[in-house]
């Protein structure tokens, strides 16, 4: 589960990170990442802001059972990978209609594909 502090909740967040953000597509998934333009906005003593992710699975994935399951999958593949994103970054991970019927492995292969070349062969 994502703390409430990684969590994207506003859209206004969501369609920064989608409008303005770069995109890598998979099978899959299309993931949105829009990183903090400044180099270091906070002054000395100040810690930095969390980077935060949000989900977009949408009815052509499935059923509200299958698209839960499939957000829940996200979610913690995503917490896992948190600590890959530079800080004050905003994420959007969108499903695709083949994401339903994927398993957890296909998941996380997509998703660190997409994260790998968003960061530039940093990601797992």
């Amino acid at each position: 589960m994502l703390s409430p502090d990684h969590r994207l909740r506003r859209r206004e967040d969501f369609a920064t990170a989608v409008r303005r953000g770069r995109r890598a597509g998979r099978p899959l998934l299309v993931v949105h990442l829009r990183t903090s333009g400044a180099t270091d906005p906070h002054g000395p003593g100040e810690s930095a802001p969390p980077t935060r992710a949000g989900f977009v699975v949408s009815k052509a994935v499935g059923t509200a059972v299958v698209r839960n399951r499939v957000k829940r999958r996200l979610r913690h593949l995503v917490r896992d990978r948190l600590s890959l994103l530079p800080p004050g970054s905003l994420v959007v991970v969108r499903a695709l209609p083949g994401a339903g019927d994927a398993g957890h492995e296909d998941l996380a292969r997509d998703l660190d594909a997409a994260l790998e070349r968003l960061l530039g062969g940093v990601a797992r």
